[in-house]
């Protein structure tokens, strides 16, 4: 197991602002972010990740998250589960509000009365859905919660308050004419060089079942992957051994 980043919980909040609802939804993101649970949550930019930022659907693909949506249409919930796997929690705004009998907010850039106290009650239940989201055990590999019968995987270190600086490295190879995006790559040759093992076959195989942990590869495929995975290694170790 290489050493990554603690378990935290991404926050991706919905970008409309046509709507009093999404601001409300960026406002309580923020205070959950920098106020409530500053911590444990790391954000998540949903129009990058749209974009396709590696380092924000890498994050979303590693570590739970939790979608907050102004309306139905569920953007936010919806944009996570297509690129990265489904939240593993998700609020909407006019949801929370129907419940809680709140008066529907007004103003866009500048909230009435009845959006800060939106904000405030969204943002207080994000935060009991963190707190729900890290009392239960979360696999790296599947990117689903763990049941009980199956062994946990093992707490690391904490960094990082944005996803897209989690500390969650990727690199892009190229796989039978296919560009593809591993995440922890970095950090597993880094591993492996200070563990004093060089590239060849043994160390060819080692590297694909680390892979394997924090990436799903197709079967089919392993051979290939392996192939280019250990060059990749040599020259990794190559351009370290001449900056020495």
């Amino acid at each position: 197991m290489v050493d990554l980043p603690q378990k935290k919980v991404g926050i991706v909040a919905c970008s409309g602002e046509e709507l009093a609802e999404g601001t409300v939804t960026r406002l309580a993101a923020l205070q959950v972010l920098e106020q409530l649970r500053p911590q444990t949550t790391a954000t998540i930019c949903l129009p990058l990740f749209l974009a396709g930022g590696e380092g924000d659907r890498a994050f979303a693909r590693f570590y739970p998250t939790i979608a907050i949506d102004g309306c139905d249409q569920r953007c936010a919930a919806r944009a996570t589960e297509m690129y990265s796997g489904k939240p593993a929690a998700s609020l909407v705004v006019t949801d929370v509000l129907r419940v809680a009998g709140m008066d529907r907010p007004l103003g866009c850039r500048s909230l009435d009365a009845a959006g800060r106290r939106a904000v405030d009650e969204v943002a207080g239940q994000a935060a009991l859905l963190v707190d729900e989201v890290l009392e239960k055990r979360w696999s790296r590999s599947s990117g689903q919660f763990i049941t009980a019968d199956v062994s946990p995987e093992p707490d690391l270190p904490v960094v990082a308050t944005c996803s897209c600086g989690s500390g969650i490295p990727v690199q892009e190879v190229s796989v039978a004419g296919q560009r593809v995006t591993l995440v922890a790559l970095p950090l597993i040759f880094q591993q492996m060089l200070a563990a004093g093992k060089m590239p060849g076959e043994t160390t060819a195989g080692e590297l694909l079942e680390m892979v394997k942990i924090y990436n799903p590869l197709p079967a089919e495929e392993e051979d290939d992957y392996s192939t280019v995975i250990l060059e990749e290694y040599a020259g990794y170790c190559r351009r370290e051994a001449s900056t020495r």
